[in-house]
């Protein structure tokens, strides 16, 4: 596994490698020692999975307080275009973001520590996204920052009327009124 550190401090790309013959392929996507010597301990203690079709967007996300989730995401089938916000009021990154396309074909993972805000936007047909949590979900604690933030002025891939947001991603605060670490 390869671990590059992006621009912003804490989250990494993860690089799989990938065994491959006539068969099919081979993949490790996650071995503690490895992790922790490269980003540090984690205790994962929960796993999730969600089916989505072509322009869902989930996020921007978050949980407050010490309710707050590390995560480690990646795309079983299909292809997301991920998202992750810098929450952390001391970080010389605060209110920037890093997006990355995720995909069954580049296996590519994204580490996401605590203090930051989450999103994905479905590129495929469908896609199946899985991701290793740290803490479990607190619906009190629950957070969404505006997908559309003019703000973080994130470029997502696809044109806004053909997204397919939930009520509750609707709802979503202004970056500037979200509660921040």
């Amino acid at each position: 596994m390869e671990y590059k550190e992006t621009a912003i401090q804490g989250v990494f790309v993860l690089q799989p490698r990938v065994f491959s013959d006539s068969r099919g392929y081979f993949v490790e996507t996650f071995k503690q020692a490895d992790f922790e010597a490269h980003i540090g301990h984690v205790n994962f203690i929960q796993d999730n999975e969600s089916k989505s079709c072509r322009g869902v967007l989930r996020g921007l996300h978050y949980q407050r307080g010490t309710m707050s989730q590390a995560k480690l995401v990646r795309v079983i089938s299909g292809r997301v275009f991920d998202v992750a916000v810098d929450l952390r009021r001391q970080s010389p990154t605060f209110g920037r973001h890093f997006g990355i396309e995720l995909s069954d074909e580049n296996k590519t993972q994204l580490y996401i520590p605590r203090g930051f805000a989450h999103g994905f936007l479905v590129l495929s047909d469908e896609a199946v996204f899985t991701y290793k949590v740290d803490n479990v979900y607190a619906p009190e604690s629950e957070a969404c920052i505006q997908w559309s933030d003019a703000d973080l002025a994130i470029q997502w891939p696809i044109a806004s009327m053909e997204l397919i947001l939930s009520p509750k991603d609707l709802k979503g605060v202004p970056f500037r009124e979200a509660e921040t670490f």
